[in-house]
């Protein structure tokens, strides 16, 4: 039977909570039973994510793929279903899966990601993709507006004294309470994780999303991430505010998405992200720090950014 040695990183997420040590626990047998049940090879060291790792692989006939497993948490549960359904259309190919392992076989992607493309051409990317993604929703997917009900809960409690202004907030509970009620929140099978590095080079295509967390949403709530992500770009440039606008357009522009509602999904998400630092600083037991500053100071300007 081989023998899977788990990344140093991963094994860290034991901190993490009970969950997490028997999963990371169990990971190894979970994938050496895997890799005989499927008469698979092991081609390569693990990699992994936040919540996942990756094993390169080879089929009995010689295919490249990679293995994955991931957490048994909501994010990953219906992964295999999206990627089913899209069947490769925009998306890495699903070969097998084991939903109860939380595991999949896919068709091997390269590691080069988007970020090697200008921002503004790898937005132009992403958003080509989200038409071809965003089918009718999975009836066994979750709606969207079940998160996005508990985190302006969430939201909504922040302490007056909370490090961001609180007009921001008060717009964000606002615009997301309007969401709640709106119909258009729901039915599209959407990534909801749509970023940079979540989009690999292929050889099918030139570029295919992976790791999707998907819900039954609105896909005007795809673009969020890419304004966030690659922060070091725009603080570089000098252009912060202009650079994060010529993203959005960039993105609402090539899919053709709804100035409006693109924005007002980017506020909410960006004061989302906000309460939950600061939640995650409270139930630490700690204040808020240099890092934390840091976040809430990026989720502002990207609030700000797309209203100005």
């Amino acid at each position: 039977m081989p023998s899977f040695a788990i990344p140093p990183a991963l094994l860290r997420r034991a901190a993490l909570g009970p969950a997490w040590v028997a999963w990371l626990e169990a990971l190894p047998r979970t994938l050496a039973d895997v890799v005989g049940e499927w008469g698979l090879t092991q081609d390569g060291p693990p990699t992994h994510g936040q919540c996942s790792v990756v094993v390169p692989v080879r089929t009995r006939d010689g295919r490249l793929a990679a293995l994955k497993v991931a957490f048994p948490d909501d994010e990953s549960e219906h992964e295999h279903l999206a990627l089913q359904h899209w069947h490769g259309n925009g998306a890495v190919l699903l070969l097998r899966a084991d939903p109860r392992r939380r595991t999949m076989l896919l068709e091997r992607l390269h590691a080069e990601d988007l970020g090697r493309l200008e921002d503004v051409e790898a937005c132009e990317v992403v958003a080509g993709l989200y038409g071809r993604l965003h089918v009718p929703a999975l009836p066994q997917l979750r709606p969207l507006t079940s998160y996005v009900e508990r985190w302006t809960a969430g939201l909504e409690a922040l302490p007056r004294d909370a490090p961001v202004p609180r007009r921001l907030v008060e717009q964000a509970v606002s615009l997301a309470r309007d969401f709640l009620v709106d119909p258009a929140s729901t039915g599209s099978t959407i990534h909801a994780d749509l970023h940079y590095e979540n989009v690999l080079a292929g050889d099918r295509e030139p570029w295919l999303a992976i790791d999707p967390t998907p819900v039954s949403g609105d896909p005007h709530y795809e673009v969020a991430p890419l304004l966030w992500n690659r922060w070091e770009e725009l603080l570089s440039s000098g252009e912060i505010r202009d650079r994060l606008r010529r993203r959005f357009h960039a993105v609402v522009d090539t899919a053709g998405l709804e100035e409006e509602r693109s924005r007002d999904w980017v506020v909410v998400r960006a004061l989302h992200n906000v309460a939950w630092s600061v939640e995650e600083a409270h139930t630490q037991g700690r204040g808020h720090c240099e890092a934390d500053r840091d976040w809430t100071t990026r989720m502002v300007t990207v609030a700000k950014a797309v209203q100005d």
